[in-house]
């Protein structure tokens, strides 16, 4: 972790280049360090954070005046920061009978924060839990009694949770997990807080930064979604070429624990929707083997999406395991043990996060927790499936290498959409869609599952939700339309976000003739685009050019009336699309 000293000297940098974020900060106690570790993170994070921070103490004169600085600068961000210090002296205050009931007065009053803020801006509420404070005065036995403040304390912040779990634009971070990590006293500095009424220590401040910029890049799309495991001496102990299948470390004994228990994490990413991935130099048969028959191996060849183990470069390999995943290598982690290919890969591959495991085998899982590489902002069903997805995709450019040309390839896909305007079922999927897509994104607007339901109730929208599947597999909800009537004549893209998964498969002509059908059905003479560059979207910076839109001023229009179907051999309704209907 990098020391508040070290990010100081981020603040002197040129942020010019990056994406503006406002973010404000309403804390309790003095927040002008965090303030500062913040912006210098945002340096990391390649974003320029404007930062609006308020007085402290000043919470509710913020967020219930209508006329307050926090309604004028219009945050992207709201970082509310209570502390656990400031909690004790307000449960102090109540009676008895109050005490009892503290932590719901500290959820109802985050509740009205949250309703407040959000009735009048289009921002994310970032809250903390609360680090632990025992005051003893009960002792052990305060466990027993229900108004002690440890009880209430530890029910406050799982309230806190419940929250955010019914609050879509609601997030925590996370700072009593933190204080269990790095304990109370590296936490909390006495003497700062009585001279400054600062409650953080000066060390504790990154730790915060850190995970408030995890936060806002995983919201903002940002955040990775696969980890490539090398094999020898990482995902297990030994060298399997060497030891052989029976004399590898893995299982509940000795230095076998610390592999099994590393391989149990990993399952929970791959549950969790993470891509797991093998890149290893062995012999392919010789490493699968212990997938395939090992009695202590939790890891299982269903749970690799791509199994990459030869003599080739882990460089090569990598980039071969990205062309299939088709993910950018920023949204890649690849751990192992040897520093030569650790630091070959990161001088090879600059964006693929290679973290430095400690020597100690032992060290390596409390190590890759700390890091918190796999910030998410989202969950659904459908990240479940994601490796069944990506191991399909496998299959297809098996499939692809056996063909001469790609026509041949695509008609023998036997492909299927099914269109349908977004619906309560796959709400949380589009949202989920349009916060993670950054490369097939032509405008890369972001929407809360509540803004999804007001589109949807919106007589000026319409949407439509397209999903593909094939003779391997399905890859469920992959493209997004939102379109916008702009008056009688024209209808406008507001977003055209599709998975990169199904580039080169004849989505994107598919998708153009679904929304031409639309227009003609609702009489609109023309649809209009828009791109919007960003650092990760050039792939489709020439998307409407090559659909046959015309460039007028910075909009891209198509003529409704001499539109003809472009080719594709997607199937939609029992009927083949293609050029010559």
């Amino acid at each position: 972790m990098l020391t508040y000293n070290t990010l100081k000297k981020y603040l002197k940098k040129d942020y010019s280049a990056f994406k503006k974020v406002k973010i404000a900060i309403l804390a309790d106690s003095a927040s002008q360090l965090l303030s500062d570790a913040i912006k210098a993170y945002g340096f990391i994070a390649q974003l320029d954070f404007e930062i609006y921070e308020a007085d402290y103490n000043q919470i509710d004169l913020q967020v219930f005046d209508p006329s307050s600085e926090l309604y004028e600068f219009k945050p992207d961000f709201i970082f509310i920061n209570r502390s656990t210090e400031k909690l004790l002296k307000e449960f102090y205050k109540k009676e008895k009978h109050q005490q009892s009931h503290f932590f719901e007065y500290v959820a109802h009053a985050t509740q009205n924060y949250y309703n407040t803020i959000t009735s009048r801006l289009r921002s994310k509420i970032i809250i903390n839990t609360f680090p632990e404070i025992n005051d003893s005065v009960f002792g052990n036995f305060a466990a027993k009694i229900n108004s002690s403040f440890i009880y209430q304390l530890r029910k406050t912040n799982l309230s806190l949770m419940d929250l955010c779990q019914e609050s879509k634009d609601m997030f925590i971070c996370d700072l009593a997990s933190l204080q269990s990590d790095l304990g109370y006293s590296f936490v909390f500095d006495p003497k700062v807080y009585v001279s400054a009424d600062m409650v953080y220590s000066i060390d504790f401040l990154p730790y915060i930064a850190k995970h408030i910029t995890d936060i806002i890049l995983s919201i903002t799309g940002s955040f990775k979604k696969c980890l490539i495991l090398d094999l020898d001496n990482t995902t297990w102990g030994g060298i399997i070429g060497d030891d052989g299948m029976e004399g590898i470390q893995v299982g509940h004994l000795g230095m076998g624990k610390a592999f099994t228990e590393l391989q149990l994490w990993a399952k929970q990413l791959k549950q969790r929707g993470i891509i797991l991935a093998i890149c290893s130099k062995n012999t392919e048969s010789i490493a699968m083997e212990p997938f395939q028959s090992h009695p202590d191996m939790v890891l299982r060849l269903e749970d690799i999406a791509v199994f990459v183990a030869n003599w080739e470069t882990k460089v090569d390999n990598i980039r071969h395991i990205q062309s299939i995943l088709n993910i950018g290598f920023d949204s890649m982690v690849f751990v192992d043990d040897n520093p030569f290919e650790r630091e070959i890969v990161r001088s090879s591959i600059p964006d693929i996060a290679v973290p430095e495991l400690p020597e100690d085998p032992s060290e390596y899982l409390i190590y890759l927790r700390s890091l918190n590489l796999f910030e998410t902002a989202s969950f659904t069903e459908e990240d479940e499936q994601r490796t069944k997805q990506y191991q399909e995709e496998a299959q297809r450019n098996i499939l692809l290498n056996t063909f001469d040309n790609e026509l041949d390839f695509l008609a023998n896909l036997q492909m299927e959409s099914e269109v349908k305007a977004f619906d309560e079922f796959s709400i949380p999927r589009v949202a989920q869609l349009t916060q993670r897509s950054n490369q097939f994104n032509l405008r890369t607007i972001r929407y809360t599952d509540e803004d999804v339901k007001l589109m949807v109730k919106d007589k000026d929208y319409y949407t439509m939700s397209l999903s593909l599947k094939d003779r391997f597999g399905d890859h469920g909800l992959i493209c997004v339309i939102v379109l916008k009537k702009q008056d009688s004549d024209t209808i406008f893209i507001d977003s055209w976000i599709m998975s990169c998964r199904v580039l080169k498969r004849g989505m994107e002509n598919f998708t153009l003739n679904t929304i031409v059908e639309l227009a003609r059905a609702n009489n609109f003479k023309q649809v209009v685009g828009e791109y919007i560059p960003t650092k990760k979207n050039g792939i489709v910076k020439d998307h409407y050019s090559s659909l046959g839109f015309e460039l007028a001023g910075d909009k891209w229009v198509l003529d409704v009336a001499g539109y003809e179907n472009r080719n594709t051999f997607i199937i939609n309704n029992n009927q083949l699309w293609t050029s010559t209907q």
